[in-house]
């Protein structure tokens, strides 16, 4: 399974990617009419600073699943089809169970409707995700974890080698 990966390094802290995420996940999927929809835009991403540092991050579609055994209302499912887990809003009851026990901090609270959104990996954009297609830098990546890594440990041998 594809993962949205990132090379923290290289981010700059532009959150183009919580932008392009909240377009995507709007009503009109247009910025600028996105701006004025009466339910504003939920971001699914987050970049995180520490001044130095930054790093986006979204939902880790974890194995053991926390959200999905917190979920006191089922909204939190682990869908078979794609391997992924994801919210049926219908369900969700506002309850903040699987924010609370969330180790990333990635599910968020929809302030006008008091339930919860977490990354869904663009199923509107058949799984084609905004944040990756956004990123000015590359920074993040949706590829084949075995993909990722072995890309990672060429870029750690370059380096040895001392190329660019």
């Amino acid at each position: 399974m594809r993962q949205i990966l990132a090379r923290s390094e290289h981010c700059l802290g532009c959150k183009s990617c919580e932008l392009a995420c909240a377009v995507a996940h709007s009503t009109s999927k247009n910025l600028f009419e996105a701006i004025q929809e009466l339910k504003p835009p939920q971001k699914r991403i987050f970049v995180e600073s520490n001044g130095e540092l930054n790093f986006p991050l979204q939902c880790r579609q974890c194995l053991d699943s926390p959200c999905v055994h917190a979920c006191m209302s089922g909204a939190m499912q682990f869908d078979s089809n794609t391997g992924l887990i994801q919210v049926d809003e219908q369900k969700c009851v506002g309850c903040m169970m699987c924010v609370m026990v969330c180790p990333f901090g990635v599910i968020a609270e929809i302030s006008t409707t008091h339930k919860v959104a977490k990354c869904d990996r663009c199923q509107d954009l058949d799984y084609d995700p905004a944040c990756v297609a956004a990123c000015p830098t590359k920074v993040l990546e949706f590829v084949e974890v075995l993909e990722f890594a072995h890309s990672g440990r060429q870029t750690f041998l370059n380096q040895m080698k001392g190329v660019n």
